[in-house]
């Protein structure tokens, strides 16, 4: 499976998760069948609220799954509706996304669990909306 991760810096395994996608300068592109992990720059993580273009960003690049610490509503939806499942979780590190994603301890993504906006919390924590 092919599952992309916003982080903050390139650093392998150990690169820090983005608390939340849309903003997150760079994503790591992780094949769990080949263990290969690659980073690509966020060509749109400068956009106002509500205007992400989240399939722009990692379009292309055969990504099944995004694991997320926040997400807003509209990037949530516009992944689901490309067929790309979301999970949120609040892993530190992609070693850590890759772990839970592996051990099934992540929830999938329901439209109550998005951010209402960037760095404004929500109703599932800090990490849930990264704030």
């Amino acid at each position: 499976m092919k599952i992309c991760i916003p982080i903050i810096e390139d650093r392998g395994l150990e690169s820090p998760v983005s608390a939340h996608f849309g903003s997150a300068p760079l994503f790591a592109l992780c094949d769990t069948a080949t263990g290969d992990i690659r980073t690509i720059d966020n060509r749109n993580a400068q956009h106002e609220h509500g205007m992400c273009q989240p399939l722009a960003a990692i379009g292309g690049q055969g990504v099944e799954a995004v694991v997320v610490g926040g997400i807003g509503r509209g990037a949530m939806m516009k992944l689901q509706a490309g067929g790309v499942r979301v999970f949120l979780g609040a892993p530190t590190t992609v070693a850590e996304a890759l772990a839970a994603h592996e051990a099934g301890t992540l929830s999938e993504a329901t439209p109550d669990m998005a951010c209402a906006g960037h760095g404004h919390g929500g109703p599932h924590g800090p990490h849930a909306c990264g704030a």
